[in-house]
């Protein structure tokens, strides 16, 4: 890969949202750079010369956006996701998009962790000394219901995060199983006992969903499926907003007070105030932090080199999927 060009006309590429500086810097380096977002004059006064875009959540990649870079060749998505990209667009015409399949697995897996320590493990910290009488109180109040080696988990999705989900789940005592579209081996499930999806609902002390973007996942946990859940459940989603039916959530929530739903994504983000989950008490709304570490954000930044790849006249180490 030719790192160090000498055209005279160098390629440009765009960033929308934020990068880590040090793969700013590097792309910066081998191209012209600019950081605009679509609706900028700045972006709309070299619309026509870009060459590689850099977007990450919140840019939509469509027919719209594309039909003003003629000299696109290259999307990269600072991210594993890519719904916010029409990949079939791009690649009909001739654009190759590209992403970060693995950079944010371990970030995830740990947020999915804490958020389950959350609404299990009640506890207090305290900011000044308390008295012999208090602190018996405390500790009388304080206590949780359950422990993981006593709780099943269902894991909606077995792909990467999935996986890696059940791996930890099941070191820690929970009991484990699964629903994917597709036939895992049993040599890749890591001990995870693979279901139906009414039985995945039925039998979850706890279920998090890590689902892809195709259009027969949106809307897909429904009244229908939350029916057949435990009534003290708990619901955890950080995939996709859209993959929730959030009025029919919050019925269930209000109808089930012991359950507990904590979405990380929502179908509107942010979301306003006619969302139905945000007075409830037992759904905890949180912006959107799953892959917020700094390493993971790195790792989603440093795309720019499978950019600087296409851009460079070679093939593409991690393509995006094609749309589904």
């Amino acid at each position: 890969m030719n790192d160090q060009p000498d055209n005279p006309n160098p390629p440009l590429v765009v960033r929308t949202e934020h990068l880590d500086p040090a793969a700013e810097a590097w792309i910066a380096e081998r191209c012209e750079f600019l950081a605009a977002a679509p609706e900028d004059a700045a972006f709309e006064s070299v619309a026509a010369r870009i060459t590689g875009l850099v977007v990450r959540t919140y840019t939509e990649v469509n027919e719209a956006l594309l039909d003003r870079l003629p000299s696109l060749k290259v999307v990269a998505r600072a991210g594993v996701g890519v719904d916010n990209i029409n990949v079939a667009a791009c690649r009909r015409r001739g654009i190759e998009v590209v992403h970060t399949p693995d950079a944010n697995t371990q970030a995830v897996v740990e947020y999915v962790t804490a958020l389950l320590c959350d609404a299990i493990r009640p506890r207090i910290f305290l900011t000044e000394a308390v008295d012999q009488t208090t602190w018996k109180e405390i500790r009388s109040e304080i206590c949780g219901d359950s422990q993981m080696n006593e709780m099943s988990i269902g894991i909606l999705g077995f792909g990467r995060i999935g996986r890696r989900i059940a791996e930890v789940a099941g070191a820690i005592g929970l009991t484990v199983r699964y629903h994917d579209l597709l036939d895992i081996d049993a040599s890749h499930r890591t001990g995870a006992e693979p279901v139906s999806l009414e039985c995945l609902f039925e039998k979850s002390d706890v279920l998090t969903i890590h689902v892809d973007g195709r259009s027969s996942n949106h809307g897909l946990i429904d009244a229908t499926l939350l029916s057949l859940m435990k009534r003290d459940s708990i619901l955890l989603n950080t995939s996709r907003g859209f993959v929730v039916d959030e009025a029919a959530v919050a019925e269930w929530l209000a109808e089930h007070p012991a359950a507990q739903a904590v979405l990380d994504v929502h179908k509107n983000e942010p979301f306003t105030d006619d969302n139905p989950l945000i007075k409830l008490p037992n759904a905890h709304l949180a912006p959107h932090l799953a892959s917020r570490t700094t390493t993971a954000m790195a790792n989603m930044s440093w795309v720019v080199k499978d950019l600087w790849r296409v851009l460079d006249g070679e093939p593409a180490k991690h393509p995006a999927p094609d749309s589904i």
